[in-house]
């Protein structure tokens, strides 16, 4: 399986929903960054909103992407 890279990513939010998002965080024992990626997935299968494999793999060198 070929590892993704991280990249960074900034937006801003009301106080008021920062700290619902460190509620949320807390409440489930996890990261800001693992939660946001938590919501994000639960919400995209709930939504039939899919990421094609072949997308996820753009970034990806050619050839690790053959490897797969």
């Amino acid at each position: 399986m070929v590892e993704e890279k991280t990249v960074g990513l900034s937006f801003r939010v009301t106080s008021r929903m920062k700290r619902m998002f460190e509620a949320v965080a807390e409440h489930q024992r996890r990261s800001l960054t693992n939660t946001l990626e938590v919501l994000v997935e639960e919400y995209c299968l709930k939504n039939g909103i899919t990421v094609l494999r072949e997308e996820a793999l753009k970034s990806v060198a050619p050839e690790k992407a053959k490897k797969s």
